[in-house]
């Protein structure tokens, strides 16, 4: 079964998206990926997006828009990859997060837009859309989903290995003899990219090659403030995302340091908040003992970012994701291509473990395509996955 993944992340940027054809025997699942792909969002919609995400306010009539105009630029991007291919039996959307709903240690809903029927009416395959809101229903997290993907990939490894994902926001799985565990570790690029937005540092919305952190310096005293949150403190499981992590809560510790007659450059506060990052994402790898750690997403192109965390973890072997099979850049699009398979043979693509739920769950919710919806003969679980 070809299954097309689609999704946008925490970075809200643009779309990835991946063609995997899977094939499934006895529980081996083998997933061949035929085509990859990451296509910005127009400048307009982003910028449309951005201006509804919390903090800000905003009104049910843009929601009501953007969901219509995110699920009509999916569409396309599913179109051009699925005819690319010479088309998919079935597609699998993230969309995109607007809100994650999280009190305290529990997550309590989730709303991702981008409409799911005008993708099924473009591409004329039965789509599975909304996956997160099931796993919450079970007193999941609906995050870091990814911890089902990783702990396929990482389960014959010898030891505690773990896969880091640095996205907007860093999740991580870690799987051992004691079992498995993912959470949120807190943000990755979502902080950066909001400052070099705000700033104007950077017209691609992010700090290419680190360049503009390597122009500054740690402020240690807004480090020390920001690694004081909270949110680092509570036990796995949990997750969070830009309603925590966002623009207005660094200028809120930028504005408490100026009252103290601190005041910080631009490049000093990208600096401090990407070794936020290494420091965070560090400190969690060596209190799990990590022997193995697989990173992924675009905080993999930061070379401060990944050379940081080489530093901080001496006796760690840091790799890439592709050593798994799972290229960095599409690793969580390949995860939708997996959880739309699941879904479609009736299999629940979610490990309790890595989210929080009291038991697993089928995810998401089925669009019909343009024909008469043929569901494939149920599989009973997924025992194994290799990628090529």
């Amino acid at each position: 079964m070809r299954v097309l993944g689609l999704l946008s992340g925490t970075s809200h940027d643009g779309i990835d998206v991946t063609v995997v054809d899977f094939q499934e025997d006895g529980g081996a699942l083998h997933g061949t990926v035929l085509h990859e792909d990451s296509v910005p969002y127009d400048p307009e919609l982003r910028a449309r997006l951005v201006a509804a995400l919390p903090p800000a306010q905003t009104t049910l009539a843009e929601v009501c828009e953007l969901d219509t105009l995110i699920g009509q630029a999916f569409a396309d991007v599913a179109a051009t990859a699925s005819d690319a291919v010479g088309g998919v039996d079935a597609v699998c959307t993230h969309g995109q997060t607007v809100y994650h709903w999280v009190d305290g240690d529990h997550a309590l809903g989730t709303l991702q837009i981008g409409q799911a029927a005008w993708i099924a009416e473009r591409v004329g395959a039965p789509v599975v859309s909304d996956v997160r809101v099931r796993d919450i229903t079970v007193g999941g997290h609906g995050a870091p989903l990814v911890s089902f993907l990783d702990e396929l990939l990482l389960r014959d490894r010898a030891g505690v290995s773990a896969a880091v994902n640095l996205g907007g926001i860093a999740n991580m799985t870690v799987v051992g003899p004691d079992g498995l565990v993912a959470y949120d570790i807190g943000p990755a690029n979502a902080l950066v990219d909001a400052v070099v937005v705000a700033e104007g540092l950077d017209d691609r919305g992010y700090d290419a090659d680190a360049a503009i952190a390597r122009t500054g310096t740690v402020d240690n005293t807004l480090l020390t403030a920001l690694l004081a949150d909270p949110y680092y403190a509570l036990p796995a499981p949990k997750s969070t995302g830009k309603e925590h992590f966002h623009l207005d809560y660094v200028r809120s510790h930028v504005e408490e340091g100026r009252s103290r007659g601190s005041e910080i450059s631009p490049a000093d506060l990208v600096r401090t908040l990407t070794e936020l990052t290494v420091r965070t994402v560090a400190q969690d790898v060596r209190a799990a003992g990590i022997g193995f750690l697989a990173v992924s997403g675009g905080g993999c192109h930061n070379p401060l970012l990944l050379q940081g965390l080489r530093d901080a973890l001496p006796g760690v072997e840091v790799v890439l994701a592709d050593e798994l099979g799972a290229p960095v850049d599409s690793k969580e699009a390949i995860l939708f291509a997996l959880i739309g398979w699941c879904t479609m043979h009736g299999v629940a693509a979610v490990t309790p473990g890595g989210t929080g739920a009291r038991e697993a769950r089928i995810l998401g919710t089925i669009t019909p395509g343009r024909g008469p919806l043929r569901m494939p003969e149920p599989v009973e679980s997924v025992r194994s996955l290799t990628l090529s």
